[in-house]
C-alpha cells in the first residue's frame, strides 16, 4: 500500500480560499442587513398610522428634499462603481477620484439627513411625539448609521490606496465596500417609496 504524500497549498491557493470566505461571510452579513432593515420597514408599516394627536406623514415629509436626497445617492453608487472598475485597473489616480466623489455625495446625504432631524426635532416633532415618528426615526436613522459606517470605511481605504497604492487586497475591500454602498442605494430607494412617497400622497 503507497502512502501519498500531503500536497502543501500555494500561497495563491490560500488567498483564494480566504477571498472565498471573506466574500461568503460578508453576503450572510448583508442578509443578516436585510432582515434587520425588513422588520424595521415592517414596523415603521404596522405604526405608521399611530399618530396620537401628532402630525401624520403627509404634513411633515418634504418630497422634493426627500428626491433630491435619493439624486445623490443614486449618483454616489455610480461613482461607486466606476471606482470599482478603476481600482480592477489598479489607477490609484481613479480610485481616489471616483471614490473621493462618493465620499463627498455620501457626506452631502447624510448632512441633509440630519438637517431634516433637527428641523423636525426643533419642530417638537421628535422620536417621542408618537409611535409614527419614533418608528420613522428608527428606520432612516439607521439607515444613516450604516451611511456613516460606510464613509468611514470608504476614508480609510481611501487613505491606504493614498499610501500604499492599489493591492490586491485593497481590490477586494474597495469591492465590498462598493457592494456595502448599493446595498444601502436599495434599501434608501425603498425608504423614499414606502417613507416618503407613499406618506406624501
Amino acid at each position: 500500500m503507497t502512502v501519498k504524500a500531503a500536497t502543501i497549498p500555494t500561497k495563491e491557493q490560500i488567498e483564494e480560499v480566504a477571498t472565498d470566505k471573506t466574500l461568503f461571510g460578508f453576503w450572510v452579513y448583508l442578509m443578516t442587513d436585510l432582515l434587520m432593515f425588513a422588520v424595521l420597514f415592517a414596523t415603521y408599516s404596522v405604526l405608521h398610522g399611530s399618530i396620537y394627536n401628532g402630525p401624520s406623514s403627509n404634513e411633515i415629509f418634504n418630497l422634493p428634499f426627500a428626491l433630491t436626497e435619493t439624486m445623490i445617492l443614486l449618483v454616489s453608487s455610480f461613482t461607486s462603481g466606476l471606482g470599482t472598475l478603476a481600482a480592477h485597473e489598479k489607477s490609484r489616480k481613479f480610485v481616489l477620484l471616483w471614490f473621493g466623489i462618493t465620499f463627498l455625495l455620501g457626506l452631502a446625504f447624510l448632512g441633509l439627513e440630519l438637517s431634516e432631524f433637527s428641523k423636525l426635532v426643533a419642530e417638537g416633532n421628535s422620536w417621542h411625539r408618537s409611535a409614527f415618528l419614533s418608528s420613522f426615526f428608527t428606520l432612516v436613522g439607521t439607515h444613516g448609521l450604516h451611511i456613516t459606517t460606510g464613509l468611514v470605511w470608504m476614508l480609510i481605504c481611501m487613505i491606504s490606496v493614498a499610501t500604499k497604492g492599489v493591492t490586491k487586497s485593497m481590490v477586494r475591500k474597495l469591492t465590498l465596500l462598493s457592494l456595502f454602498w448599493h446595498f444601502l442605494d436599495i434599501v434608501w430607494i425603498f425608504i423614499f417609496t414606502i417613507v416618503y412617497l407613499m406618506g406624501a400622497l
